[in-house]
C-alpha cells in the first residue's frame, strides 16, 4: 500500500497543469517560429545552431542558481509563488517582443536581435520554471498520486502541442498574412500575452504555507555569490544518487535526442513527401504535430499512468520507451510521398517516446528528492528540479547546435529550390535513427533503477518517524543499561557565569575562547553532499585545514584511505600535531587497507598519535578480541608511536584489558548524548574524565571527541542552541585548560550526512558551517 496522505485536490492539480500548458506552449510555439528563420529570414545552418544554443546554455546556468534563491526564500507567500508570478510576466513580454523580426532588416540584424531577445526570454523562464516545477514535487508525498499530480500537469500542457502546430498553417497561409514572419510577429504577441495569463494561475491558485520564519540560507549578494560553488557541488551531490543520475542522464538522451530531429518534420514533409511546395504541403505539418500531442492526451498519458500503477513507474518506462522505438522505425517506411496520411499510422507508438518520459521522470525524481531529504535532513525540490531540468535544458541546447550541424552535413538548404541529392535522405535517416540510439542507451541505464514503490515507502515512512518522534529517540551507548550514572553535578569553579550576559556578550565570550586556541579538533573533511566513502580531494583537505589551522595544535582524522590519508600531511604542513585514526569494522578486507595506510604514514613520520578504530566495540563491528589483536598488530610495525583505540568512556570502564592494550587511553564524551542540561554539562564531562582517568592505571587519558550542536531536536534536558553551544564551548575549554586536560573538540565543520546516522542534530555539530564559514559570530 502506498504512504497515506490526503489528496490533492483536483482544483489544485488542474492550476498546476494550467502553469504547464503555458510551460510547453512558449517551447513548442518558439520550436515552431523557428522554421521562420531559416526557411523565410535567411539564417544559415549555423546561425540556427547558434540561436538554439547558446540561450539554453544560459538558461541552463541560471537554473541552478534560481533554486537556491527559491529553496531559500523566506515569504509570507512561501518559497514559490511570486516568482512564479514575475516569471509569468517576465517571459510574456520578452517572448512577443523576440519575434517583431523584419525580412527587410539585414541576416545579420535579425540574427542580433533574435539572440539578445532570446537571452532575455530565457531568464523570464528560468524565473518561472524552477520554481513552477518545485511546487509540483511538494504537492505530495504519496507514491501514486506524485504520478496523478504529473499526469493531469501533462495531459492538459500536452494541448500545447495539439495547438502549436497549427500555426504553420497560419503562418504559410497568404490570405491571412503577406509573410510568414509577419505572421509570426501577430501570434508571438498572442501566445506571449494568452500564456502568461496561464503561466501565473499556479502562482495564485496553489496554496502554500509561509516560509518568513524558517532558517534558510540567507539571500544576501554574498550568499548568492557563495551558492555558485554550492551549486557546483550540488550537480557533484546530485549525481552522487545514483537513481538521480540515472533519471537525469537518461532524459537527457531521450529528450536531446528526440529534439535534435524534431524541428526536421516541417522540411521532410515539404521536400520529401511535396517535393519542396509549401503550399500544397498545406495541414500535414500540423497534423503530424497535432495528432501526435492528441494521441499522447487521450491514449499515452492515460495508459502510462495507468501502467505505472499497475507495474511500477520504472517498468511502465520500460514499457513505454519500447513502444516508442517501433515508432520510431516505423517512420522511415510511412514516409511516402502520394501517400501523406500513412504516417499517421506510426503516431500512436512514436507518442509514448516524450509522451511518457515526463509523467514518469518528474514523479520519480520526487522519490528521490525524498531519498534526498532522509539523507541530508533538508528538502531541495528547487535545487533538485533546477538540476534535473538543467539536463533537459541543456539536451535542448545541444539539441539545437546538432540540428545546425546536422542541416549543414547533409546540406540542406531552405532557400533552395531544389535539394541537394541525398539532403532529405539525410534528415530522414537522422529524424528515425538518432531518437532510436538515445532511447535505446536510456532504457540500458533505466534496466535497475531501484527506487520502486517499496522503497519509496519505505523512505516516507523514515521520514514520517523522523518528523513526528524525536529524531534522537535511538538508544545511544549514553543511553542503555550499560551507562554509568553519576550523581548530583555543582557547577565548576571554572565555568564562566552567564547570568546577566546578552548574546553579544556570550560570542565576544565564544570569540576570545576560540582565539586562545584548542589542543584539538577533530577534522570534518565532507563537503556538503559527499558521503563516507566518497573520495576526498587534496584542495578540499587543504582549504579545511587553512582554516582551522590558526586554531589549533593538533588534528585528529578518523580514517586513512579515500583521501583521508592526506590529512595529515597537510596537518604537517601547517605545523600541527596529528591524532591519525584508521577506520576498522566487520569488514576484515577495507581495515587491512586502513592499517597499512596508518602505518605507511606513521613510518613517514606523519602520525603522532595511532588509532585503531572509533567505537568499533559500542556498535558491536567487533569482538573485545579481535580489536586488541589489531591493536598489538600496529604496535609491532610502529613501536616509537603511541597506538590506541578510540571509545565512548563506559567501553574502558567495561573493559580493563582495553585499557592495558592501549598505550593512552581515548575517551569520547557527551553529556549532550546523556540528555544532561547545559548548566550541568562541564560537570558531567569533568565525571566522565574522572571516572576513567581513575581507571587508567596511571596512563594519559585524553579526550578524543566531545561538543555540543547548534541545532535540531532536544535530548531529555539537553537542548541545541546556538547560545548552549557557544556556552558548552567556552566552559569545557576553560575546564580543560584549567585542570590541563588534552581535548579534542568535535568538531570542525558541520557535515550534513549524519543526519542519516544521528537525527537532525547530526549535522550541527562544527564551529565552522558546512559552507566553511565560522558560526557564533
Amino acid at each position: 500500500m502506498s504512504t497515506a496522505t490526503a489528496k490533492v485536490p483536483m482544483g489544485q492539480k488542474i492550476a498546476f497543469g494550467v502553469g504547464m500548458l503555458a510551460n510547453q506552449m512558449f517551447p513548442a510555439s518558439l520550436g515552431i517560429f523557428m522554421v521562420v528563420l531559416v526557411q523565410n529570414l535567411g539564417f544559415p545552418g549555423w546561425m540556427w545552431g547558434i540561436v538554439y544554443f547558446l540561450p539554453r546554455i544560459l538558461d541552463a546556468v541560471t537554473d541552478p542558481i534560481m533554486g537556491f534563491i527559491s529553496d531559500n526564500t523566506r515569504s509570507v507567500w512561501g518559497r514559490r509563488r511570486q516568482y512564479v508570478f514575475l516569471g509569468a510576466i517576465v517571459m510574456g513580454v520578452t517572448f512577443s517582443v523576440m519575434w517583431q523580426l523584419y525580412g527587410e532588416n539585414s541576416v545579420t540584424y535579425n540574427f542580433t536581435y533574435f539572440l539578445l531577445g532570446s537571452f532575455a526570454f530565457y531568464i523570464g523562464l528560468t524565473i518561472f520554471s524552477v520554481p513552477y516545477v518545485a511546487m509540483g514535487y511538494e504537492m505530495s508525498e504519496d507514491f501514486h498520486e506524485r504520478t496523478q499530480i504529473m499526469a493531469i500537469a501533462q495531459w492538459i500542457g500536452q494541448w500545447a502541442w495539439v495547438i502549436a502546430p497549427w500555426f504553420w498553417v497560419i503562418m504559410y497561409e497568404p490570405n491571412w498574412f503577406t509573410t510568414p514572419e509577419a505572421a509570426t510577429r501577430q501570434l508571438a504577441i498572442w501566445v506571449g500575452v494568452i500564456f502568461a495569463i496561464c503561466a501565473m494561475v499556479p502562482a495564485i491558485f496553489i496554496r502554500s504555507k509561509s516560509t518568513k520564519n524558517e532558517n534558510f540560507s540567507p539571500l544576501t549578494f554574498n550568499a548568492i555569490g557563495d551558492s555558485v560553488s554550492q551549486i557546483i557541488r550540488g550537480f557533484k551531490e546530485a549525481f552522487s544518487s545514483r537513481p538521480f543520475r540515472k533519471l537525469c542522464i537518461s532524459t537527457f538522451f531521450i529528450f536531446n535526442a528526440f529534439n535534435t530531429v524534431a524541428g526536421f518534420v516541417f522540411f521532410i514533409v515539404v521536400w520529401h513527401l511535396f517535393n519542396g511546395d509549401a503550399g500544397a504541403a498545406g495541414y500535414w505539418t500540423p497534423i503530424f504535430g497535432s495528432v501526435g500531442a492528441l494521441v499522447t492526451t487521450f491514449i499515452v498519458i492515460p495508459i502510462v499512468a495507468w501502467m505505472s500503477k499497475k507495474i511500477g513507474k520504472k517498468n511502465a518506462f520500460m514499457v513505454s520507451q519500447g513502444i516508442a522505438l517501433i515508432g520510431y522505425a516505423s517512420l522511415w517506411f510511412l514516409f511516402v510521398p502520394g501517400k501523406p496520411w500513412m504516417f499517421i499510422f506510426s503516431l500512436p507508438f512514436h507518442s509514448f517516446g516524450i509522451g511518457s518520459l515526463f509523467v514518469l521522470m518528474m514523479s520519480m525524481t520526487a522519490d528521490v528528492i525524498d531519498l534526498d531529504e532522509l539523507n541530508y535532513g533538508v528538502r531541495r525540490e528547487g535545487v533538485f528540479g533546477a538540476i534535473y531540468w538543467y539536463m533537459v535544458k541543456f539536451g535542448f541546447a545541444i539539441a539545437g547546435g546538432l540540428s545546425g550541424l546536422i542541416l549543414t552535413v547533409v546540406g540542406f538548404d531552405g532557400n533552395a529550390a531544389v535539394q541537394p541529392e541525398g539532403a532529405v535522405t539525410g534528415l530522414r535517416l537522422f529524424f528515425s535513427g538518432l531518437p532510436m540510439l538515445g532511447t535505446i542507451a536510456a532504457m540500458y541505464l533505466m534496466h535497475d533503477y531501484d527506487v520502486d514503490e517499496a522503497r519509496a515507502n519505505e523512505i516516507r515512512a523514515e521520514l514520517q518517524a523522523r518528523k513526528n518522534t524525536d529524531p534522537i529517540k535511538v538508544t545511544t551507548v549514553y543511553q542503555n543499561n550499560d551507562s554509568i550514572f553519576i550523581g548530583e553535578k555543582e557547577t565548576l569553579k571554572t565555568d564562566f557565569d552567564f547570568t546577566n550576559n546578552s548574546a553579544s556578550d556570550i560570542k565576544n565570550a565564544f570569540s576570545n575562547t576560540l582565539n586562545t586556541g584548542l589542543h584539538g579538533i577533530c577534522f570534518s573533511p565532507y563537503l556538503e553532499g559527499q558521503q563516507i566513502g566518497d573520495q576526498l580531494s587534496e584542495e578540499q583537505i587543504f582549504r579545511r585545514m587553512e582554516i582551522i589551522a590558526p586554531h589549533t595544535q593538533w588534528i585528529r582524522s578518523f580514517s586513512c584511505t579515500g583521501g583521508n590519508e592526506l590529512i595529515p600531511k597537510a596537518a604537517r604542513t601547517y605545523g600541527l600535531k596529528t591524532m591519525t585514526g584508521a577506520w576498522i569494522d566487520s569488514n576484515k578486507e577495507v581495515n587491512t587497507h586502513e592499517i597499512n595506510s596508518l602505518i605507511s604514514l606513521a613510518k613517514e613520520g606523519l602520525v603522532d598519535i595511532a588509532v585503531l578504530g572509533n567505537e568499533v566495540l559500542m556498535r558491536g563491528e567487533l569482538t573485545l578480541e579481535e580489536l586488541i589483536s589489531y591493536i598489538n598488530q600496529v604496535k609491532k610495525e610502529i613501536p616509537n608511536v603511541p597506538v590506541a583505540y578510540v571509545d565512548t568512556y563506559n567501553q574502558f570502564l567495561s573493559h580493563p584489558e582495553l585499557i592495558d592494550a592501549c598505550d593512552v587511553i581515548l575517551i569520547n564524551c557527551y553529556p549532550f548524548w546523556e540528555g544532561i542540561h547545559i548548566s550541568q554539562a562541564s560537570s558531567h564531562l569533568s565525571q566522565m574524565y574522572e571516572l576513567t582517568k581513575n581507571a587508567a592505571n596511571g596512563k594519559k587519558v585524553i579526550i578524543t571527541e566531545t561538543g555540543w550542536p547548534d541545532k535540531g531536536s532536544p535530548l531529555h534536558a539537553a537542548e541545541p542552541t546556538a547560545e548552549n553551544a557557544m556556552r558548552y564551548f567556552i566552559n569545557t575549554l576553560r575546564w580543560a585548560k584549567d585542570s590541563q586536560v588534552e581535548m579534542f573538540y568535535f568538531s570542525s565543520f558541520d557535515e550534513s550526512w549524519k543526519v542519516r546516522h544521528e537525527g537532525n542534530v547530526g549535522e550541527s555539530w562544527g564551529l565552522w558551517n558546512k559552507n566553511e564559514q565560522l558560526k557564533y559570530l
